[in-house]
């Protein structure tokens, strides 16, 4: 694991948290739990202080992704003096308002920080590539991830670039099956498992388009279905979940992806926002 940005450790140990045992789960939680953590905090006491052995705890920092325990502490211990680990709070039953907006603000911005600092600029510049060459971009995404699918297609309406959103099964899986070559998907799901994603995913591949995904965990199904994996990541809480500020983090990633594609042709991009802006400003009031 890359250890050089202390903000990208915490969203690298949660995107490979789907790969752990309950065990190793309950191991890991109460290892990230601890603020006294030190790069001189022994492995022994680490062990047994989760009760299991110390060779269960190296196997759980390779899982991670981390050489070993060694660099797991250390990239832990740099995690938890950054800025971005610093800015998560659990919320309370007993918070004000002042205090939850505070809370659920600061989630959305660890969120970006964090999300910035694992975000791969090649597979974004070969998304960006694959969108701008196609003929046509089909979204797939349900529920909350439709949303965005929705978003970013008004987007690039704007400029000139057409894409269809399915957010039922059945479209997504017509519009997959006569995909071609030079046509693009784009799929958005938080979790990486939700199946009719996945088997539209799957089948557009199998057409021959390019497929895009929009996850948080790099590890999951639908990121090993796709061409090109573009992870978000998100502190999870009981009452937020990971997709509220997940979905600030994706909707910055795909914001980031559009000025990217227009960037390609910025002669065209300009003439159609100018042709899209005067076709709706009649609507406005004056």
């Amino acid at each position: 694991m890359n250890i050089e940005d202390p903000r990208a450790i915490g969203a690298q140990i949660r995107m490979r948290l789907p790969q752990l045992t309950p065990l190793e789960l309950r191991v890991v939680d109460a290892i990230t739990a601890r603020k006294d953590l030190t790069e001189a905090t022994p492995l022994k006491e680490i062990a047994q202080q989760s009760s299991v052995s110390e060779a269960m705890i190296v196997k759980i920092a390779k899982k991670l992704g981390f050489t070993g325990f060694r660099e797991m502490r250390i990239g832990l211990v740099e995690y938890n003096q950054s800025d971005a680990a610093n800015l998560y709070r659990e919320i309370s039953p007993d918070d004000s308002s002042a205090s939850v907006i505070q809370k659920v603000f600061h989630t959305s911005m660890q969120a970006l920080e964090e999300t910035i600092a694992i975000l791969d600029v090649e597979a974004f510049d070969r998304a960006a590539d694959i969108l701008h060459r196609a003929t046509h971009r089909d979204f797939y995404g349900i529920g909350g991830s439709a949303q965005i699918a929705r978003d970013v297609a008004h987007k690039f309406l704007r400029i000139g670039l057409r894409a269809a959103i399915y957010d039922d099964s059945h479209m997504m899986l017509m519009s997959a099956s006569i995909l071609k070559p030079d046509d693009a998907v784009v799929v958005f799901s938080h979790s990486g498992t939700t199946t009719a994603v996945l088997e539209a995913t799957k089948l557009a591949r199998k057409s021959g388009a390019r497929t895009i995904a929009v996850t948080n965990y790099s590890d999951s199904p639908i990121a090993k279905a796709a061409d090109v994996v573009l992870c978000s990541t998100a502190q999870g809480s009981p009452l937020l979940g990971e997709n509220a500020a997940a979905r600030i983090a994706q909707l910055n990633i795909l914001d980031a992806l559009f000025v990217a594609i227009a960037q390609r042709d910025f002669a065209a991009a300009e003439r159609n926002l100018n042709k899209t802006m005067k076709a709706v400003s009649a609507n406005r009031e004056k």
